[in-house]
């Protein structure tokens, strides 16, 4: 894994270091210009990737974001939690803004169904959970990746023939309804509305289903390149982020394998997606967080709202010691740094260099969850560049303060800066080193 850009790379993962929302759909978008596929590996339509190509806003929550690429293959591996009628909505939109999606789509019939009562958990487990509930987006993300785990859950292949849906569809509502009802006091499902709902879901989304793993061994041989993209950040991973406020699937590289069934040598390069500062939605712990006017501003001018669920995203300044970790964690190839520009007003950045933990410094990222509400950052401080970053197509063309902030952004964290963007655009920012070579 991680061979050199310049001798050539056919896969190519790109993936959020941070708590997500780092900008990931432009960069699929433009590299997609290159790629023969694309494809999302984990998560659901929790995540939310933002492509602006000329002045023109779309949000993709299912479909990969190289769909607005005539040329490239999308496909959806099995490691995605699919809501047939969320999907359903989105294929929709997009055809009506005159782009195809048949016959450019693939999913993995393997793929875990997000049902009604998914949704429904969701839903009365944060109500329950009072002032200690996780900011989940009640998507029924989370209860899905349960049943599927516990070997209970729907796949899509399962909507398609009535009676193998009855079959499995009747035990696990009959358990979640009792759940609903008895535990939470809810409402319980009809059985047979959802069993219809559902089936009608499957014959629409039938066309759609294809064998993703052997396409992808197929182009592979064939020397096309694929680019996998990644849901939400390494911070949110189940097993290494800041557990238990994380999403419900393995966001770090890992589950580009797992989530499509290509192996770890599959994988040629790994391109880590940071934001200048930080961003973080829902609870957690997030050390570097800013509640003065600093914080506001940034948010403000990052336009810092959720674009799944509209909620405003919580500010602060770039936390190099998590960086450090997403970097190792994933075998971080390059990286790329997006939203330079929001800090071109600013007299003076920070950067968090380390963690001190009850008055002492301690040594990198914290082992223990119950460390991470008494942790205080210390930070390095670095002069403003107070200069207008936006669209700049070169990293000599950025001034000089700004060159140093990356500078020290590179060493602290121990990776190069691969691609820069400076803008919301497609074409804004530079390509430094080509992932693909």
């Amino acid at each position: 894994m991680n061979q050199s850009a310049h001798q050539g790379n056919q896969s190519v993962v790109v993936l959020g270091t941070q708590w997500g929302d780092e900008g990931k759909g432009k960069i699929v978008d433009l590299l997609a210009a290159e790629a023969d596929i694309v494809v999302r590996y984990q998560g659901g339509h929790n995540a939310g990737h933002t492509l602006i190509v000329n002045g023109e806003k779309l949000v993709l929550h299912l479909v990969p974001s190289g769909i607005l690429q005539p040329n490239a293959r999308n496909l959806i591996g099995n490691g995605v939690v699919i809501s047939p009628s969320a999907l359903k909505q989105e294929l929709a939109g997009l055809e009506s803004r005159g782009i195809e999606t048949r016959g450019r789509l693939g999913i993995a019939p393997n793929c875990a169904v997000i049902m009604p009562y998914h949704e429904a958990l969701d839903r009365v487990r944060e109500v329950a959970r009072g002032s200690q509930a996780i900011g989940t987006t009640g998507r029924g993300i989370g209860p899905a990746y349960e049943d599927k785990i516990a070997r209970r859950g729907l796949c899509l292949g399962d909507l398609l023939d009535g009676n193998r849906l009855q079959a499995t569809l009747e035990p696990v509502m009959d358990y979640h309804n009792f759940v609903l009802s008895e535990y939470f006091q809810d409402k319980a499902l009809d059985i047979s509305r959802v069993r219809d709902e559902a089936l009608q879901l499957g014959a629409y989304l039938q066309e759609y289903l294809s064998d993703v793993t052997n396409e992808l061994h197929q182009a592979r041989s064939e020397g096309k390149k694929i680019l996998f993209e990644g849901a939400q950040g390494t911070l949110l991973d189940i097993d290494h982020g800041t557990y238990p406020f994380v999403t419900s699937s393995n966001t770090t590289v890992g589950g580009a394998c797992t989530g499509t069934g290509i192996a770890p040598c599959d994988i040629d390069y790994v391109l880590g997606i940071t934001k200048a500062y930080t961003t973080r939605v829902g609870a957690g712990p997030f050390p570097t967080e800013l509640h003065d006017e600093v914080g506001q501003h940034i948010g403000e001018r990052g336009k810092e709202f959720g674009a799944t669920t509209g909620r405003a995203r919580r500010c602060g300044w770039l936390d190099s010691i998590a960086l450090a970790r997403a970097v190792k964690l994933n075998g971080i190839t390059g990286l790329c740094v997006t939203k330079l520009d929001v800090l071109d007003q600013l007299e003076e950045v920070k950067i968090c260099v380390g963690y001190e933990l009850h008055g002492e410094r301690i040594a990198g990222y914290p082992a223990d969850r119950d460390q991470w509400s008494d942790i205080q950052p210390v930070y390095e401080t670095f002069p403003g560049w107070q200069h207008d970053t936006r669209g700049i197509k070169s990293r000599a063309e950025l001034p000089a303060n700004a060159r140093s902030y990356l500078t020290s952004m590179e060493e602290l964290i121990g990776a190069p800066i691969h691609i820069l963007s400076t803008g919301p655009e497609r074409d804004e920012g530079t390509v430094l080193v080509n992932p693909f070579g």
